[in-house]
């Protein structure tokens, strides 16, 4: 297998609404893969978050196939089992958000976005949150988002 699981995400510890982290792709991939070089940086991103951690229902479906063809099909088990209680939670997407997407995939078309990513930034504008786990700077520094200047993106710069 190219990459390795972690034993345990270990995402666990007192949430706050007010805190809530939405987590994209990278960053889920990277902490599910203990041989990728921003591995701890992320793991230690997730295990520090304050509040809820949301994983847009598009990402799951990607995180789902990377980490299986990546990493393996135990890495898919343990994120799986990391949902729930103080763990990740599912953002759904709702009507607006769909449109939203369309939207930002046509402004950004010469990225190109893509809908995952275009799901990322609808869910974060409807629940008005600034923070967005991400290692994917390219797509998430050029977007404008309609309720702040821009996106604070965490982990910040990993080295690549």
């Amino acid at each position: 297998m190219p990459g390795t699981a972690p034993d345990c995400w270990g995402i666990t510890g007192p949430n706050s609404a007010a805190e809530m982290l939405l987590c994209d792709t990278g960053v889920l991939l990277a902490a599910g893969n203990v041989k990728d070089q921003a591995h701890q940086t992320c793991l230690r991103l997730l295990r520090q978050a304050d509040g809820p951690l949301l994983v847009p229902s598009p990402v799951l479906d990607e995180i789902g196939y990377l980490l299986q063809s990546r990493v393996g099909p135990q890495a898919e088990i343990t994120f799986l089992k990391s949902f729930g209680g103080d763990g990740f939670h599912i953002a759904e997407l709702e009507n607006q958000d769909i449109q939203r997407m369309a939207e930002l995939v046509e402004t950004y078309a010469d990225l190109p976005l893509g809908i995952v990513d275009a799901a990322v930034i609808a869910i974060a504008e409807r629940l008005r949150l600034t923070e967005i786990a991400t290692l994917d700077h390219r797509h998430f520094t050029v977007v404008r988002p309609r309720h702040t200047a821009a996106f604070v993106l965490l982990p910040g710069s990993v080295a690549a």
